[in-house]
């Protein structure tokens, strides 16, 4: 994780050159209508952002398939600069404040699109392939040694607007912990669901692994408030990064993730470990990758890229 820090706030200084400015203005406030607006002044979008797209962490599904667009759109002069999550989201609040041209990579759910005015550019190519879903994954063997917990995470599911809830929670000042258990208090007809005919455990050890992406932090932490609160269990959380989250499942070192994107941001790694794990099916539909711009750039689609 330390090198995922270090890449992340190199990219949000190399970013921040640049984007360039300096405003007064609140991260989230609408610019004033007599700014400039450098996205209509400039002839082409490239020019006005330095030819760059502000990635995340490299080894992430998400910039193999933004590569994988720049190649189908013939984007040559174009480069993806990696980075981190937290960077992309300080470089694109640092824009939106000054009112500047910017392109990211982005994902729903996000806090990021209920925050700011924010649109996905078309992508007629379909590089970026289908919507994706999130699943719940477990090691072999969970069900025999721990059948409660394998009953709960089996039954888990909610929607990208529950996850945005405790996102912007945490956004906001909340603790990962603090946000995920006023949300478990505050949704008890969902949660019962969950929990449903399901007896409490006698504090077994459970180990579960996220990837540092704020939709997986608040995730992984609603599941072990439930785990914690209303079944009984000492749950440890482990943050680490894509690859060794899989492996970690695959070697039975992790009992379990509510992280795993598909089918295209963790595919090579599913892949990779097939069988390895057991797939218990999708706890939440509706998510989306693509190029993301804020909505007061006057641009559509990926193709205009190019002109």
């Amino acid at each position: 994780m330390k090198k995922w820090l270090t890449t992340g706030i190199a990219a949000v200084m190399g970013v921040a050159l640049l984007i360039g400015g300096c405003s007064s203005q609140s991260p989230g406030a609408t610019p004033a209508p007599d700014q400039v607006n450098d996205a209509k002044n400039t002839a082409k979008v490239g020019e006005q952002v330095g030819y760059k797209i502000i990635g995340i962490d490299p080894g992430a599904g998400l910039m193999k398939a933004t590569k994988k667009a720049m190649e189908d759109y013939q984007l040559k002069d174009w480069e993806l600069v990696e980075g981190s999550g937290t960077a992309m989201t300080a470089a694109l609040t640092k824009a939106i404040q000054d009112k500047k041209p910017i392109i990211v990579t982005g994902w729903t759910p996000h806090w990021m699109f209920s925050k700011f005015d924010l649109k996905y550019l078309d992508d007629p190519k379909g590089s970026f392939g289908k919507d994706e879903e999130i699943h719940t994954l477990v090691r072999t063997g969970l069900k025999a040694d721990h059948p409660n917990a394998y009953q709960f995470l089996d039954k888990f599911e909610w929607t990208p607007s529950d996850m945005e809830n405790v996102m912007l929670e945490i956004l906001n000042g909340k603790k990962p912990e603090e946000a995920a258990s006023d949300w478990v208090k505050n949704n008890p007809d969902k949660v019962n669901k969950w929990i449903e005919g399901i007896q409490p455990g006698a504090k077994e050890k459970l180990k579960l692994a996220y990837v540092a992406w704020d939709s997986e932090i608040a995730s992984t932490n609603v599941v072990k408030a439930v785990l914690e609160q209303k079944l009984n269990y000492d749950v440890e959380l482990s943050q680490v990064e894509a690859g060794p989250m899989f492996i970690g499942l695959a070697n039975g070192d992790v009992d379990g993730l509510v992280a795993a994107w598909l089918p295209t941001t963790h595919a090579d790694y599913v892949e990779k470990l097939k069988g390895k794990f057991e797939d218990l099916g999708v706890n939440l539909s509706g998510t989306k990758l693509g190029l993301v711009v804020p909505s007061y750039m006057d641009i559509h689609s990926i193709e205009d890229l190019n002109k």
